[in-house]
């Protein structure tokens, strides 16, 4: 592997993404950015490389793409190709990236905010109930605080929003209480301690789904997603030409509203601006009116894309 300034690496090919992450909505989410050959295109989730590498069968030789991942593990997928340019580095930084490499607006960007499976099955990066491991779940391992610090140092109070917030959990305050009484006697640093701290509010029925929801808002604050989230998205919006597509596949009703409000509205809390004549102003034509979500076939092939939504919205 080779790496230069401003985070930019190539390896050899012949990585199988499918062994990382099997991409989902892979045909409509890149059918969506209606590629022009000669175009330059960002895609800010690089993960297994599964969606750039259909960006690059799709591009001209005068085309390019430039993919962002800010977990180091993503390198191991990228393919040596001179239209393509990796940037290890979180796509919140999206606009200072493109301008250190020349590029001042682009034709089209995708984004799949899903989690990959490599992160998933990964026992020591502690983001699955499924295996012992870890309370880690930093996407970026360089980042300050990881799960466990925050469980450990946070205010009842904090604990209590964020699990409200980020997990949309009705029993966040009971939750919360609990995981302050647990770290009275012991620190939480392993899967299984917060296993344990669930267990009284994991009943039978739904006891994944709490675990997942509780796990959930632990991953998006650690990693500041939703932030990050809004801020590229704004960006995204000052880079695209008109006529540029976005492409945004979410797996959570959060991200999908967020999403949601901001193509149909242009701003985040969903409330529409109106023009003299009463027409509502919007910096985009949304492509996808009904949500686009994984056929039976896909479902079959690949469960995890069971919660893939996908919106597509154009630039005006």
């Amino acid at each position: 592997m080779k790496s230069n300034e401003g985070g930019v690496m190539v390896l050899r090919d012949g990585q199988d993404e499918r062994v990382y992450h099997t991409p989902a909505l892979l045909d409509e989410s890149v059918d969506g950015l209606n590629i022009c050959p000669h175009g330059v295109y960002v895609d800010v989730t690089f993960g297994g490389g599964g969606h750039s590498r259909e960006i690059l069968n799709r591009l001209g030789e005068e085309g390019r793409l430039i993919a962002f991942d800010q977990d180091e593990d993503a390198a191991v997928n990228i393919s040596a190709d001179p239209r393509f340019t990796f940037v290890h580095g979180n796509f919140r930084f999206l606009k200072n990236f493109l301008r250190y490499h020349g590029v001042e607006a682009i034709d089209g960007l995708l984004a799949d905010l899903g989690v990959s499976s490599h992160h998933f099955d990964i026992s020591e990066r502690g983001f699955s109930f499924r295996f012992p491991g870890e309370l880690d779940m930093r996407m970026n391992r360089h980042a300050q605080k990881s799960a466990s610090d925050i469980l450990n140092e946070y205010e009842e109070g904090q604990l209590s929003n964020l699990f409200f917030r980020y997990g949309e959990l009705r029993n966040a305050r009971q939750i919360a209480s609990a995981v302050v009484r647990y770290r009275q006697d012991k620190q939480i640093r392993e899967t299984d301690d917060l296993l344990a701290i669930l267990e009284p509010f994991s009943r039978r029925e739904k006891e994944k789904k709490t675990l997942a929801q509780a796990f959930q808002a632990l991953r998006i604050e650690v990693n500041g997603e939703m932030d990050a989230l809004k801020e590229m998205l704004l960006q995204a919006l000052q880079l695209l030409k008109p006529g540029g597509r976005l492409c945004v596949i979410s797996y959570h009703s959060l991200e999908d509203r967020l999403v949601k409000n901001f193509f149909r509205t242009g701003n985040f809390e969903g409330e529409q601006v109106k023009d003299f004549y009463g027409n509502v102003e919007t910096p985009f034509t949304v492509i996808s009116r009904k949500v686009i979500v994984p056929s039976e076939e896909e479902l079959q092939r690949n469960p995890r894309s069971r919660s893939a939504k996908l919106r597509i919205a154009e630039k005006k």
